[in-house]
């Protein structure tokens, strides 16, 4: 494996000036790139923000919600920051979970792999051929284009944008490894999902698909509380498990770790208070399964056997953590960051 590469999450909700100083700094600090996500708006803006200030730092959606927008504009916007970037960028895209895109944004889901599949194949070929003269049409399940009107682009930086596919279970995971650049690692991964689910998903995949581990990136996300105070780490943890566990397409996923009744517990209460109310109901035990929490030296050596999948890594303070806190878990991350391998 290569030398350890860290990512950070920009969030687009903030200004401009303060996101482009961000990700200056994390540039000069060495690390290898910066995410936007996609919750409310789309991802664009901060990765634009970005570029102006930057060479070398690698920026990626993370992620894009897939079936949001037209496959169209997706590809557009990739040769868009391709070309802001000078070729550093990543599209980070993701089916996300059918409440978000159907009951948020009104748009169809359907079934989430081919939907994801016919996604990718249009934006693959977008980048591939605007500018060409050579689009015609697509004819899919979910996606109809016609582009006999359409005149040529300018031409791309790159004729090919990597795509990371953003999973949780075995169904993307092996989707990833058959039709994209990239997997991203969903940050509720637990460590014992990472060695008997991901691992060896991953490995059997890459071989029914031909091809080498070697052939894609793999980017583990995980939220990380460093702290000498544990208790306070475990609380502060609770928000954001209670945030995702409250999903109901996610069940499953937390029901395979014994937490399946908190879950369902989580489902009724998160929507009538709000998810960092509703985190009184994540036992600890649950809290530190899905959210690192300890000392920097304890979480770091947690995470090295987790280079043996991972290219590179994101790692993040828990959501709704009190501000004082959550600044103090950003500070010390860099400490979990910068240990020695």
């Amino acid at each position: 494996m290569s030398e350890r590469q860290h990512w950070g999450i920009l969030s687009p909700q903030l200004p401009a000036a303060q996101i482009a100083a961000i990700a200056r700094s994390w540039e000069q600090k060495g690390m290898a790139g910066a995410f936007a996500t996609q919750v409310y708006g789309p991802p664009w803006s901060a990765l634009a923000a970005a570029a102006t200030t930057t060479s070398e730092l690698g920026l990626a959606s993370g992620v894009a919600l897939a079936f949001t927008r037209s496959p169209f504009e997706t590809a557009c916007a990739a040769m868009d920051l391709d070309r802001m970037s000078g070729g550093r960028f990543v599209l980070g895209v993701g089916p996300s979970i059918r409440s978000w895109s159907e009951g948020f944004f009104g748009a169809e889901y359907g079934k989430p792999l081919a939907h994801l599949r016919e996604v990718i194949e249009i934006v693959r070929d977008v980048v591939a051929h605007a500018h060409t003269g050579e689009l015609t049409g697509y004819e899919g399940t979910y996606h109809r284009h016609d582009w006999s009107e359409f005149q040529p682009s300018p031409e791309p930086v790159r004729t090919a944008i990597p795509i990371w596919v953003a999973a949780l279970r075995r169904p993307l995971i092996r989707f990833s490894a058959q039709h994209a650049d990239g997997l991203i690692g969903h940050p509720m991964w637990s460590s014992w999902w990472l060695q008997h689910e991901v691992g060896p998903a991953l490995d059997a995949a890459l071989a029914d698909a031909g091809r080498r581990r070697a052939d894609m990136h793999v980017n583990l996300w995980h939220w990380v509380a460093p702290t000498k105070d544990i208790r306070a780490g475990i609380d502060d943890a609770k928000a954001t498990v209670a945030f995702y566990a409250s999903q109901s397409q996610y069940e499953e996923y937390y029901e395979a770790h014994g937490f399946g009744d908190v879950a369902r517990r989580l489902q009724k209460a998160t929507p009538a208070e709000g998810f960092r109310a509703a985190a009184r109901h994540v036992p600890d035990d649950m809290a530190q399964t899905f959210v690192h929490v300890g000392d920097p030296d304890d979480i770091a050596a947690a995470l090295d056997g987790e280079w043996e999948i991972a290219d590179s890594m994101c790692l993040t303070a828990p959501l709704g953590a009190p501000p004082d806190r959550a600044a103090g878990y950003r500070a010390l991350i860099a400490d979990v960051l910068h240990r020695p391998s």
